[in-house]
């Protein structure tokens, strides 16, 4: 259980990191097409924002069918991941810099929400089935654990897509350099 908020501390202080450099260079470099998949270093960080909402949608599908039943900690981390639902997206193409300080406070809304619900689970709640889609229906579902997991792994492969874009244009990035006081 402790390892899942560890995570989720350790999401939201790499999110913070990468906004907080991204926010030091002009709108106009964080706009450029970098020829990643999601074009701009804004894009990208947009997708870390759209990634993260989706993953909690699915939580929050997982936690809600025995929220009301059950009571207690499922139905406060079903309520911690619904803080998540009312979060704007931001509209696709350029940002403009308004726009992109709405991204900021939104990257901080979902990973608060995420530590909310990490904070509000219990170990058994660890292996309740995630509905998933993927690998053609083999399996159905997989642990919350998992899933868990996989935002923070998902997370961390785009801030580093970002590192290396920043690496390319010779500016100081080292986000991974975090510190541990969010243990």
């Amino acid at each position: 259980m402790k390892d899942t908020l560890i995570y989720a501390k350790y999401n939201q202080a790499g999110n913070k990191a990468i906004y907080n450099i991204l926010n030091s260079i002009s709108n106009e470099e964080r706009e450029k097409d970098r020829g990643s998949y999601y074009g701009s270093l804004s894009g990208l960080l947009r997708h870390v924002l759209g990634g993260t909402k989706f993953f909690l949608g699915m939580y929050q599908v997982a936690l809600g069918d025995s929220a009301l039943a059950e009571g207690g900690a499922v139905s406060a981390a079903f309520k911690a991941v619904s803080a998540a639902d009312g979060v704007p997206f931001p509209a696709e193409g350029t940002l403009s810099e308004s726009q992109w300080k709405e991204l900021g406070a939104a990257l901080e809304a979902v990973d608060a929400a995420y530590i909310n619900m990490a904070e509000a689970l219990t170990e058994a709640d660890m292996s309740r089935p995630v509905k998933i889609d993927w690998y053609g229906g083999n399996p159905e579902s997989v642990p919350l654990s998992f899933m868990l997991s996989q935002l923070v792994v998902h997370n961390t492969h785009h801030r580093g897509q970002i590192s290396q874009i920043l690496d390319s244009l010779k500016i100081e990035n080292d986000y991974s350099g975090i510190g541990a006081e969010f243990l």
